[in-house]
């Protein structure tokens, strides 16, 4: 709708992760610089944890990226976690490209599983696993994972787990049924909203990826006003964002503006995001 207005190529505000548009935030760049330096130091489990909308996932994928650069490393990706033990185990498996019977039983994947993770360490290779919206695993595969974990050389662990996901995970970690894993967790990182700072900057980010070549769209007030509706979580801003184009759209006009912000994150429809109030006004 607003494209062609604005000169763009595609939508800079889009809700599904998009490395393209990617951008590194102080915060997300000191996030992985963390997760690389436990896994480079064998940590076992490693845990991410951010509100929804932080970039949990966009960070797990450039944290995949960023290993797959490595000839030494093999990676495993697992999206959605709310497996059984033994689906998460063929999963595992499928992602390393072991081929066990379907109808093998729990115990027969950990015995494949763990002849494929020393087969690659003979070859010099480690293998790590990052896991998506981690609150959601049953605690029984939580446990499945731990026992797998235990699998190690006389130097270093055979399979290392990152785990993502909401504070709930925290909780959940916290619960005595999951004391054993919790204490091996020797990294922890929490994803920040952007500050007000990286807001304006992420904001002129996207329009630039997205095709603008003209000023700042978004001016000083707007922005103060976006990133208080939003709390300066990404999500939330896309959202409020793409609004606040379709506003300026309306009016035919190349600068959101004051009002475009306060109107978009007036929007009634946004309520369901819990943002912050605007001085003591609910959007």
């Amino acid at each position: 709708m607003y494209r062609e207005h604005f000169g763009l190529h595609e939508a800079p505000f889009g809700i599904t992760p998009d490395m393209a548009f990617t951008y590194a935030a102080p915060s997300h760049q000191d996030a992985l610089a963390t997760l690389l330096l436990a896994l480079r130091g064998g940590e076992g489990f490693v845990k991410v944890t951010g509100e929804v909308g932080t970039g949990k996932t966009l960070l797990c994928r450039t944290l995949l990226a960023a290993l797959a650069q490595d000839a030494h490393t093999v990676t495993a990706y697992v999206p959605q976690p709310r497996l059984s033990p033994r689906e998460m185990l063929r999963a595992l498996a499928g992602e390393l490209l072991l081929r066990p019977s379907r109808r093998s039983a729990a115990h027969e994947l950990h015995a494949a599983l763990e002849s494929g993770l020393l087969a690659l360490a003979e070859q010099g290779r480690c293998v790590v696993l990052c896991i998506d919206e981690a609150q959601a695993m049953p605690v029984e595969t939580l446990e499945a994972l731990r026992l797998l974990s235990n699998l190690e050389t006389a130097k270093r662990k055979l399979l290392q787990i990152v785990l993502f996901g909401q504070p709930e995970l925290d909780a959940m970690l916290a619960a005595p049924a999951c004391r054993s894993l919790a204490s091996r967790i020797g990294f922890g990182v929490e994803l920040a909203p952007l500050s007000r700072r990286d807001f304006a900057r992420y904001l002129q980010h996207r329009m630039l990826i997205a095709g603008w070549r003209g000023p700042a769209v978004f001016g000083p007030l707007a922005c103060a006003l976006l990133h208080r509706a939003s709390a300066g979580v990404p999500r939330r801003a896309n959202i409020l964002a793409h609004k606040a184009l379709l506003l300026a759209y309306g009016d035919g006009m190349h600068c959101i503006g004051w009002r475009h912000a306060w109107a978009a994150a007036r929007d009634g429809r946004l309520r369901s995001l819990h943002a912050t109030p605007l001085f003591g006004v609910q959007p």
